[in-house]
């Protein structure tokens, strides 16, 4: 069985959760508000502010969704909490991020700034030129956008220009040789 699936998931105070027909899970709190249909298949129990996933069989589909479907119920209750955040990082001569309004604008080395809208219920900060934080409620649109604007200009392996996450290490290669085989 399941580790994943089967831990509970305890819904703090102030948070309601709602389970409706269909699978369809609407979770309310201090940040917002997050619904979700899951799989029709997925039992989803909720007793004294404690949810419970469970499956009806040991087949193969319901295994994987099993731990899926918890996680993804317990993403829901962080992000109405605590919200999800991620940071990233531009390395590189000239590479910057300015905030215009709600819009991000990077330079990155193209002929013209790139501008990125963030899309509703996400907010992007700019704490120095070199840094930019996503956040938001819902963790699978804050990571899409942190990945879209990743790749714009991926890092690259021999000086590390780029924009990269935050922790995230770049395997660096060694440059030409230089010459020194020639006469």
């Amino acid at each position: 069985m399941s580790r994943i699936g089967r831990s509970p998931i305890t819904v703090p105070a102030g948070v309601t959760v709602t389970i409706g027909e269909n699978n369809v899970v609407t979770v309310k709190g201090p940040k917002g508000e997050l619904t979700r249909q899951f799989h029709k298949d997925m039992i989803i129990e909720l007793e004294d502010s404690v949810i419970n996933v469970k499956r009806p069989t040991d087949n193969k589909e319901h295994r994987s969704l099993h731990g899926l479907t918890r996680t993804l119920v317990s993403n829901m209750v962080t992000g109405v909490t605590q919200g999800f955040a991620k940071t990233l990082e531009i390395a590189g001569v000239g590479y910057r991020a300015a905030k215009a309004g709600q819009k991000l604008a990077l330079t990155l080395g193209f002929s013209h700034p790139l501008e990125v809208e963030p899309p509703a219920g996400l907010t992007i900060d700019v704490p120095a030129p070199n840094r930019i934080v996503v956040s938001g409620i819902d963790k699978e649109a804050v990571g899409a956008l942190a990945a879209k604007i990743r790749g714009y200009r991926e890092p690259e392996p021999y000086k590390g220009k780029g924009i990269k996450y935050e922790g995230e290490v770049i395997r660096r290669k060694v440059g030409k040789a230089g010459g020194k085989g020639k006469k």
